[in-house]
């Protein structure tokens, strides 16, 4: 069944900069950069070749100088340089946690921020990067969604925050020296500011860029959409992308789901759980991840997690057990860690991996549900200060 596109009234900035700049080839699928090489003069029969020169240095290399193009004709050369950018957005400040977590404080066009997260560890580095500029869903335990909406980034800023990441940790490989293994960004979370699926096309395109074998090639499986439930869009994420779906459940009932999710309200807990059965290719290696935030005294009883059982039941899936991240002013508290653990040990005995994360990047508010919070509030407090001397003039 087709369904039609679920779309907000959100702006989203177009491929050229609001004074009518040059525009910009970060971001483009391949037939979208090859239609744009063809109007900017290069010829049809020879536009393939030239995508996949240009793509190489750009998501290969990571080079976003034309000159260095060196197996491009230097008139070539000067025609991409007269005609197109290679722009990624600029990280403002970065903060890095006594646990290595790295947060980025990104600008993006029209002055606007969004925060993006690097969480090293053992066997993984993973890259929790952001779909839109605040957020629309005013998830109640959730500090990032007391930000309004803005509007959702432009594929470009999507594959952009992946490529300043590589850049900061230095992961670009080097022509001629030995090639290295290890992938320091080896997985990518949609997971940070906003509703990937309230912006599915930028979403889609920007995550076709990253998963491409001849660029930043992250297979398709090292790529996790996080949703709060847009139900209509979910098989087209199966369809169009292909990467693995998490789900922010965080409740067994409607009635706490209506107030800790409020897109609950549209799509239910059963229509919600419908369309996950019918997700393709689920298998016990390709589950679903339910994220179920543990609030104390709220959904993290014996009762809830049994419920919990019986509402998987069926579907291929792990719980990912988040203890909340408090920040100022948050309505709720964490749950005891022996909460946590009968919780986690009731869905393990029925079969079901409940990994309970560890909280990371705390110190900088870079836990999950923390971004942007921090930098709004030192913001808000300069805008105060600033006011208060203007006045005392």
């Amino acid at each position: 069944m087709t369904t039609a596109p679920i779309t907000q009234d959100v702006l989203t900035i177009p491929r050229k900069t609001p004074e009518g700049g040059k525009p910009n080839l970060v971001g483009m699928t391949r037939d979208q950069m090859r239609d744009a090489l063809i109007a900017a003069g290069t010829p049809e029969k020879a536009a393939k070749m030239r995508v996949g020169q240009v793509w190489q240095w750009v998501y290969h290399w990571g080079v976003r100088d034309f000159d260095r193009m060196t197996n491009l004709a230097k008139d070539y050369r000067a025609l991409l340089a007269e005609n197109f950018v290679l722009e990624v957005p600029e990280i403002v400040t970065k903060q890095v946690s006594t646990d290595g977590t790295r947060k980025y404080l990104v600008r993006i066009a029209g002055g606007h921020e969004v925060e993006v997260v690097y969480i090293p560890e053992t066997d993984r580095g993973t890259l929790c990067i952001s779909s839109q500029v605040g957020c629309t869903l005013t998830c109640s335990f959730c500090h990032t969604g007391t930000q309004k909406l803005v509007r959702n980034l432009t594929a470009a800023e999507i594959v952009g925050q992946v490529m300043l990441a590589r850049d900061d940790l230095n992961e670009w490989p080097v022509p001629g020296a030995p090639k290295v293994e290890t992938r320091l960004v080896s997985n990518i979370v949609l997971m940070g500011m906003g509703e990937p699926l309230y912006n599915f096309e930028n979403v889609r395109d920007g995550m076709k860029v990253v998963m491409d074998g001849e660029g930043i090639a992250l297979g398709r499986r090292r790529i996790t959409l996080s949703t709060s439930g847009v139900v209509p869009e979910i098989a087209r994420t199966a369809q169009e992308i292909g990467c693995l779906l998490a789900v922010s459940f965080h409740a067994t009932t409607d009635d706490v789901r209506d107030v800790l999710v409020p897109i609950n309200k549209k799509w239910n807990i059963a229509t919600l759980l419908e369309a996950l059965r019918e997700y393709p290719n689920l298998t016990n290696s390709e589950r679903i991840t339910f994220e179920y935030v543990m609030l104390d005294h709220v959904n993290d009883s014996k009762e809830d997690a049994h419920r919990l059982v019986e509402l998987l039941r069926g579907i291929p899936a792990k719980v990912n057990l988040i203890p909340f991240n408090e920040w100022p002013g948050a309505p709720y508290k964490r749950s005891s860690g022996n909460r946590i653990h009968a919780f986690a040990d009731i869905l393990y005995n029925a079969g079901f991996a409940t990994p309970i994360r560890t909280p990371r990047g705390e110190d900088i508010m870079a836990a999950c549900g923390q971004l942007k919070s921090a930098t709004e509030k030192q913001r808000k407090s300069a805008q105060k200060a600033s006011a208060k001397a203007a006045a005392a003039e």
